[in-house]
């Protein structure tokens, strides 16, 4: 040891300050021993405490008056176990266990491994882990700071110090650890960090399990290991299920609107509590799926989750980690899958999180050109670098190794895959070939869902993506992205643009209703009405639909109808299945006092109705992902904007007939061809009394006649109600 090591201990300011403090072997001229350290500033005295039978207890020599202490044990031959008993000001004593005689718990291979970017679970070894080390209980802190001149663990064990806990750094990895005996579970803990240029910073753990409730920012030690899972059924299933030949309803939920317990201050409900609200509501609706918006940590309520802060934390605001594990679990034990929103393509600029976390720009390019997302204020992850690769990968894979998540929904992934994303020109950097491909992030990708989908058959990633970007859904080995499914943003855009159409009009836009089957099994589509229709002054889905208020309820039926009958899974936002008339608002439930009024609760029965023939029906789900599913019966009839299609089931062993009327005006005696000369049923009709419309319809049967149409030998001869949609199966 020299005076500079001294020096730098004193400062915080030492790489690896272990090759100083703790118990190392000494010479003395021709004599050997052993010596031991500790840093305790504010001590008044500090003895050593062997363990070893025989050893006497040491009072150790202060040798600086900040506070190094140190005792020699000569004729010593190996290093011992040992406690340190301390004397602080006032008089007051403790014994405690030294962290520095603790060996490294991060292996060398845990560190290839990472900086390799391969590691898909270094969130087992990275943060604050709660293990027993040489029969002693304590929390392991491991952090990756590759440029920081040092880093300490604060917390309030250690009065926020930053000299007490200082960690070292394993040679060239960028990873510094320490293991604090005595810490326990829920301890309060940040990482100080100082920067080349001798700047200190406070962060939270990137790898944080939890996280106090904002303002607040302290990161807290939390064990997942004890919860009772009871979905092991549940998790086989999964295994082994092929979703692309199942029902798949998705109901897209904001935890924090969509119910509040307006009986205890309009709080939030916890975890728990909307377990079983939401499961019971959920399955009572049909869905089969609920999508969380992000419930990983956020700082900012408006954003709605989408700009994490803590990405491995869910957010405090609606209780613990184990309070998430038990609403997981409850959806499973009812059948319910749960896909959560993921976040890999930005994160916000607070000073407390990623950006600039050792005072270098280790998560974020640092050029803004490749680095930050001027529309949203946030940085961009710079994919290129390994270990960030790492973080975002282990990531996507803890949220379903420790919460048994069923999918994640990968948000703005045309923002990750194209460097000009929103940007003009001069305002991006090409990628190495001159083009806009982000080459890095689409590797990214491609390699995250490979190893989601090796490690978790049956999980779904699910890509928000709105451009023509071939593959989105294609198997990474024939150069795919390998995402299980995409949302058809193209789909949704020009149905609503339609739906947003006065009917005199719509005669002439029919080209809106049938575009979609051009390219609708180039990839394997989940049509969604999202949160993203209902904000910004867009209106909510029932504002949006023109006429009066009949005529805005039928639209909306018959808009939901459609869905349910074209091909691909199903995503709906909540409040849409009820016509709620607000725009979404994230401060405020949704607005359930208007089910008291039968035009509201008519179109939630009719969504209801949906969800049971869409599982209950194989031709409205087994085929959702290719042609030999769907049949146009006419699409040509636009002056009367009326169209009508099959929907057959694997092996074409059954099928359904969609008939839809988008005008006001009754059509009697229409007539389309069918393929069976049979009766069949009405099995949907969405101007049904039963959903608030006129009972216009066919009486529950219609019988084929021998009358050729639309190129069929069969036809029926059909009552079209207003604005509706019918469903016909035949019978017999």
């Amino acid at each position: 040891m020299t005076f500079n090591d001294i020096h730098r201990i004193v400062g915080v300011d030492h790489h690896d300050p272990f090759v100083v403090l703790g118990v190392h072997p000494v010479v003395h001229g021709n004599s050997s021993g052993v010596i031991v350290r500790a840093f305790l500033p504010e001590a008044v005295k500090v003895r050593v405490i062997p363990a070893p039978k025989g050893m006497r207890t040491k009072v150790m020599t202060k040798i600086s008056r900040e506070g190094m202490f140190e005792a020699v044990f000569m004729r010593r031959k190996e290093v011992f176990t040992y406690r340190l008993a301390i004397e602080w000001p006032g008089g007051s004593t403790e014994e405690r266990e030294d962290p520095y005689r603790f060996l490294p718990v991060v292996s060398e291979e845990d560190r290839y491994l990472f900086n390799a970017g391969d590691h898909r679970r270094v969130y087992e070894k990275l943060g604050a882990h709660v293990r027993t080390l040489d029969g002693i209980l304590g929390v392991h802190f491991a952090v990756w700071a590759p440029s920081a001149r040092s880093v300490s663990v604060l917390g309030d064990f250690n009065g926020w110090d930053g000299r007490y806990h200082q960690m070292r750094v394993l040679g060239s990895s960028g990873i510094w650890e320490i293991f604090i005996p005595g810490v326990k579970e829920g301890a309060l803990y940040k990482f100080q960090i100082k920067s080349t240029d001798g700047t200190l910073l406070e962060k939270t753990d990137p790898y944080a399990r939890a996280m106090e409730h904002r303002p607040s920012t302290a990161s807290i030690v939390v064990s997942l290991d004890g919860f009772d899972w009871n979905d092991a059924g549940w998790l086989k299933e999964r295994s082994t299920t092929d979703l692309s030949v199942k029902p798949v309803s998705v109901y897209e939920v904001h935890l924090g609107s969509w119910m509040r317990n307006v009986h205890d201050g309009y709080r939030w409900h916890t975890y728990r509590e909307a377990a079983h609200l939401l499961v019971d509501y959920v399955k009572a609706r049909g869905f089969t799926h609920v999508e969380l918006m992000p419930i990983m940590e956020h700082p900012f309520d408006g954003s709605w989750g989408y700009q994490v802060s803590g990405y491995f934390a869910p957010t405090s605001r609606f209780g613990s980690p184990e309070d998430f594990m038990y609403f997981v679990n409850h959806c499973h034990e009812n059948g319910i899958g749960v896909i959560l929103d993921w976040v890999p393509a930005h994160f916000p600029k607070d000073a407390h999180a990623l950006g600039w976390f050792d005072g270098t720009h280790v998560y974020e390019h640092a050029d803004p050109r490749k680095g930050e997302h001027q529309d949203w204020g946030t940085l961009i992850f710079n994919y290129g670098r390994n270990e960030v690769r790492n973080f975002l990968l282990s990531n996507a894979v803890f949220w379903i190794d420790k919460y048994h998540v069923d999918g994640l929904r990968i948000d703005a992934v045309a923002s990750m895959i194209y460097l000009d994303y929103s940007r003009k020109a001069g305002e991006w950097l090409p990628n190495p070939y001159g083009g806009r491909e982000n080459l890095e992030a689409i590797d990214f990708l491609k390699h995250m869902n490979s190893v989601v989908h090796q490690y978790y058959p049956g999980v779904l990633t699910i890509a928000e993506e709105s451009t023509a970007w071939p593959q989105v859904t294609g198997p990474v080995s024939n150069g795919g992205l390998g995402f299980s499914m995409k949302w058809n943003m193209g789909w949704m855009h020009d149905t609503l643009q339609y739906f947003g159409l006065n009917p005199v009009h719509r005669s002439h836009h029919q080209g809106s209703l049938t575009f979609a089957l051009l390219y609708a099994f180039s990839e394997r589509f989940v049509l969604p009405f999202s949160h993203d229709e209902v904000v910004h002054g867009k209106r909510s889905l029932l504002s949006k639909m023109p006429g009066d208020e009949w005529q805005q309820f039928a639209n909306l039926r018959a808009l939901y109808a459609l869905m349910f009958g074209f091909p691909g899974k199903k995503l709906m936002f909540m409040g849409c299945e009820f016509g709620q008339k607000a725009e979404w608002n994230h401060d405020r439930q949704l607005e359930w006092e208007v089910l008291q009024y039968a035009v509201h609760s008519g179109m939630q029965k009719c969504v209801d109705d949906l969800n049971r023939l869409h599982r209950s029906e194989p031709s409205l789900h087994e085929v959702d992902f290719s042609y030999h599913g769907f049949e146009w019966i006419d699409f040509h009839d636009a002056a009367n904007s009326v169209i009508s299609f099959i929907r057959w089931s694997a092996e074409h062993l059954e099928h359904v007939v969609v008939v839809c009327n988008f005008t006001p005006v009754p059509r009697h005696g229409y007539r389309i061809g069918v393929p069976k000369a049979v009766q069949y049923v009405e099995i949907l009709n969405t101007d049904s009394s039963l959903y608030g419309g006129s009972n216009v319809g066919n009486a529950g049967i219609v019988r084929t006649e021998a009358t050729p149409a639309h190129g069929r030998p069969q036809s029926l001869v059909l009552t079209l109600p207003p604005v509706a949609v019918l469903y016909l199966k035949p019978v017999g």
